[in-house]
């Protein structure tokens, strides 16, 4: 089995042993992960609901009900924003320790995640359903990266010296925001949490983090873990719960800073109640239906599997998923014949399965989404040349599926899928393919695959978009910034850049005493 997973990582994601983290072998699945603590995570302590109400998280290869949690509501927010307030607090253990010794304690927690990383992709895998495989090379591994990362910002991100006119010493201070609130998504439950997480605690902030009802389990895990590291009570604050939780954290007025990852329409929401309460800081990293640009002069092959895995990848529940495939008209049949091909190839079945390329979308609400979805793509005209039904009767599986002749105006070109569905779409020129891109209220990524260097220049400048990958896709690593444009958010998040949204700069002027002052 670690031979047949290790053969896997490499195939399907190039992810090199060596980087992998330490592990002297990699890890077997847990078919069968111990639950870990399903309560409140608030001043390091495991609390119940103060309604004393639960919630059941899914098991979405089989639908059985894996755990119940206690359900998050207003007032155990409350509660977890007052302990990360007495936890901001000037005296406290937290705002008097040394910046090197809070990137110690974040390394710490990266070291416990690598030791326990065969069990928390397990956890992973039963939870959200994707491969465990891809738990471990990519949710697992990034995540560690991601804390590293930042652990190494703790002590380095610092203000400037500024030369003024006349008798003054001026510098910049720059100091953590406060009390931040943070809500993630279900797609990549431990990894959207190590984005949040790193930079905000970096920067000596506290927090209150509310996962996604439908994927809990890896950052209440990371909770115990955050314990076992030794953060003082009150930094790190975990409330599972639903959209009203999410809500009591966006308008407590002692929360300083809102940063969400999630759709478009919900933070619409989190920006308007936000602007209704103390006018708090929000980051917003939403949707996208990103242009996937293949010229005629690419290597076909390569761009065929590259545009498979952009749209393929996670099931298809991934933001930036190259979900608008633009193929030029001279190369278009060919494309839809291998792509078409390819994706009847793909493996679809059990998650903790090395074989297995592909598992179930996340919950019920999502299949049926996605099939309706497909039922538009043949009503309005797309030919449908693979896939389009549900697998089986258990679980919620969809295959793989690619629509041709799709037109910009199709329901399946304009929304958000966030499914196994991938859209061909044909095109000419280079300039009406940049116009087309951009003709969408998204922004958060795009790609060309091109072997001129000077096609790849114009669509670069030509497309809005936070992030443009030439000959690749999704390739995305702690230390390159990662937002979005138009209604895809504001704000980055990773990299230095991502700093930013949890930094005040303070401006200090001092007057210099002189003989005559």
């Amino acid at each position: 089995m670690i031979q047949a997973i290790s053969s896997n990582i490499l195939r399907r994601y190039r992810v090199p042993l060596q980087q992998m983290m330490s592990f002297s072998a990699i890890p077997q699945p847990v078919k069968s992960p111990k639950i870990p603590e399903t309560g409140i995570f608030i001043n390091n302590q495991w609390l119940k609901s103060v309604s004393g109400k639960t919630f059941p998280t899914i098991d979405p290869t089989t639908g059985n009900v894996i755990a119940e949690v206690q359900k998050g509501e207003k007032a155990d927010i409350d509660l977890a924003v007052e302990a990360a307030s007495e936890a901001f607090e000037l005296s406290s253990r937290w705002r008097t320790l040394d910046a090197s010794a809070r990137g110690q304690l974040i390394n710490k927690l990266a070291d416990l995640i690598e030791r326990d990383a065969g069990y928390i992709a397990s956890l992973e895998t039963l939870d959200n359903g994707k491969p465990y495989t891809q738990a471990l090379s990519v949710d697992v591994a990034a995540s560690v990266k991601v804390f590293r990362y930042f652990a190494g910002w703790a002590d380095k991100n610092h203000g400037k010296t500024i030369p003024m006119d006349g008798k003054y010493f001026a510098y910049t201070r720059h100091e953590p925001v406060g009390v931040c609130g943070q809500i993630i998504p279900w797609n990549f439950p431990l990894l959207m949490l190590a984005w949040k997480l790193g930079p905000c605690l970096a920067m000596g902030n506290t927090l209150i983090l509310k996962p996604a009802e439908q994927t809990p389990l890896t950052a209440l895990y990371v909770a115990q873990l955050s314990k076992e590291v030794g953060f003082p009570d009150g930094v790190i604050n975990i409330v599972p719960g639903f959209g009203d939780a999410g809500a009591a954290l966006v308008q407590n007025t002692k929360v300083d800073k809102v940063a969400f990852t999630g759709s478009t329409e919900v933070g619409k929401l989190i920006k308007q109640g936000a602007g209704e309460t103390n006018l708090k800081r929000v980051t917003l990293e939403l949707g996208g239906k990103s242009p996937n640009i293949i010229l005629d002069d690419c290597d076909l092959d390569f761009a065929v599997e590259g545009a498979h895995s952009a749209l393929f990848f996670n099931m298809g529940q991934c933001c930036c998923a190259g979900s608008r495939t633009f193929v030029q008209e001279t190369i278009y049949d060919e494309f839809v014949k291998r792509s078409a091909a390819r994706a009847k190839a793909r493996v679809v079945g059990n998650p903790f399965d090395a074989n297995v390329e592909q598992g179930p979308q996340v919950d019920e609400e999502q299949m049926n989404k996605i099939l309706d979805l497909i039922e538009s793509g043949k009503n309005e005209g797309a030919k449908l040349v693979a896939g389009g039904k549900r697998v089986g009767g258990k679980g919620y599986f969809i295959e793989p599926t690619v629509f041709a002749d799709v037109t910009d105006n199709m329901r399946i070109a304009k929304e958000e899928i966030f499914g196994p569905v991938q859209q061909i779409i044909k095109f000419k020129t280079i300039d009406e393919v940049i116009q087309r891109a951009n003709d969408t209220t998204y922004g958060l990524a795009a790609a060309v695959y091109t072997k001129n260097i000077d096609h790849a220049n114009t669509i670069i400048q030509g497309v809005k978009a936070g992030t443009v990958w030439v000959n690749c896709y999704n390739v995305i690593e702690a230390q390159a910034p990662f937002g979005g444009f138009k209604m895809s958010g504001n704000g980055r998040e990773l990299g230095e850049y991502g700093l930013q949204a949890y930094t005040e700069v303070k401006t200090v002027i001092t007057k210099i005493p002189t003989k005559n002052s």
